[in-house]
């Protein structure tokens, strides 16, 4: 089987790496996280020109039919960049739902803003008392007057402060943890009785706790069929498991390859360090993590391309236990194998090693993963 990229992937994969090497330098990056939005609204802009944001979807929907490969490339490039900017929530969590299931108004009014950089939109979707369980929704959602009354709370929500719309799954329908009842809502940000905290998160990004008190919606707000969300919503979150676990890749690279150069440069007892034969083994360990995580993450992404199903979902999670527990690995030796310096906000191995535990916590963690992967 022949592994290597066409020569459009090859393009694309080298316009993301010139874009961070002259304009995403680790400086850049910290004083993006010290702004206002804790992002760059001119970056975004590029990713538009470029035809980032339109990458993964259908020429129909105004994009470049691209698949999850493409999107692999794009991800793992980011992954060795540290880029902050929403992709993530707005582009893979939410646009490729409403691409998924959108009706043509909807994917005209909220769809193709998002690929021309116009707007964002957040999933808002982690409840406190699901932990990892997506059926496991409070958030109530009642007809009022031709249209739905939305009351609840979610947590965590990626992208939410530069949010200009949420997707919020509510129940319709059934008790608190059943599969059918669950219906996806398009929420304006700014509508009447939604509550935003906005903070940053540990790995540099931006997130809120929203609330939703008596927040009304029209019909036509309702993304999908109702009380049928649940599997849209399990849709939208294996994207958004391929999309982090190649971005894992791309730092566990960029965290192995610096270790491996700093341990030839640094001495103790009058030699580099890195001609110790224990650090040698060691750094030989990161390496191999690194490249476990990267054959899986092909892997994961060819099947997720040939077809949406059991197998393909089996490959996904089989790379959320890898990432979670290669990147666990990767990150501390790094660390550690830099000393005092890699404990540091002014080096950035540890900003890469707060990313990778990010990732393994964000949409189940490894023990939920190997659970699930058990179960196919």
């Amino acid at each position: 089987m022949d592994f290597s990229f066409s020569d459009e992937q090859s393009m694309l994969q080298d316009s993301v790496q010139r874009f961070i090497q002259n304009d995403y330098s680790f400086e850049n990056r910290q004083k993006l996280l010290a702004s206002e939005e804790g992002f760059s609204r001119d970056n975004w802009a590029s990713f538009a020109e470029l035809g980032w944001l339109a990458l993964p979807f259908d020429e129909a929907d105004g994009g470049f039919g691209g698949t999850a490969i493409e999107m692999m490339i794009l991800m793992e490039e980011f992954g060795k960049g540290l880029i902050v900017e929403p992709y993530l929530s707005s582009i893979v969590m939410t646009a490729s739902l409403i691409a998924e299931a959108g009706l043509d108004g909807q994917k005209e009014t909220l769809l193709q803003p998002i690929l021309q950089g116009q707007k964002l939109g957040a999933l808002a979707f982690v409840e406190p008392q699901a932990r990892f369980n997506l059926a496991d929704v409070k958030t109530i959602a009642v007809r009022d007057s031709g249209g739905f009354r939305i009351n609840g709370f979610k947590g965590v929500v990626l992208g939410g402060p530069s949010a200009d719309f949420l997707l919020v799954p509510a129940r319709t329908s059934g008790s608190q943890t059943d599969e059918e009842g669950i219906t996806l809502f398009v929420v304006d940000a700014d509508s009447s009785g939604i509550n935003r905290r906005n903070y940053p998160t540990i790995d540099g990004f931006r997130a809120s706790e929203v609330t939703l008190q008596d927040v009304v919606v029209e019909s036509d707000a309702v993304l999908g069929e109702m009380d049928k969300g649940l599997g849209l919503l399990q849709f939208g979150i294996d994207q958004a498991i391929m999309a982090v676990g190649a971005e894992a890749t791309g730092a566990m690279e960029v965290l192995y390859k610096a270790t491996v150069e700093y341990c030839k440069t640094r001495e103790q007892f009058g030699q580099p360090i890195g001609k110790f034969q224990v650090l040698q083994h060691r750094m030989v360990d990161m390496f191999i993590e690194h490249e476990q995580t990267k054959s899986l993450a092909y892997m994961a992404a060819m099947r997720l391309a040939e077809n949406y199903d059991d197998v393909s979902r089996k490959s996904l999670a089989a790379l959320k236990v890898q990432v979670g527990k290669g990147g666990k690995f990767v990150g501390q030796n790094a660390v550690q194998l830099h000393g005092g310096m890699g404990m540091t906000d002014e080096l950035s191995v540890g900003h890469y090693f707060k990313r990778l535990t990010a990732i393994d916590t964000l949409f189940g963690n490894a023990d939920f993963h190997l659970k699930l992967y058990a179960s196919f």
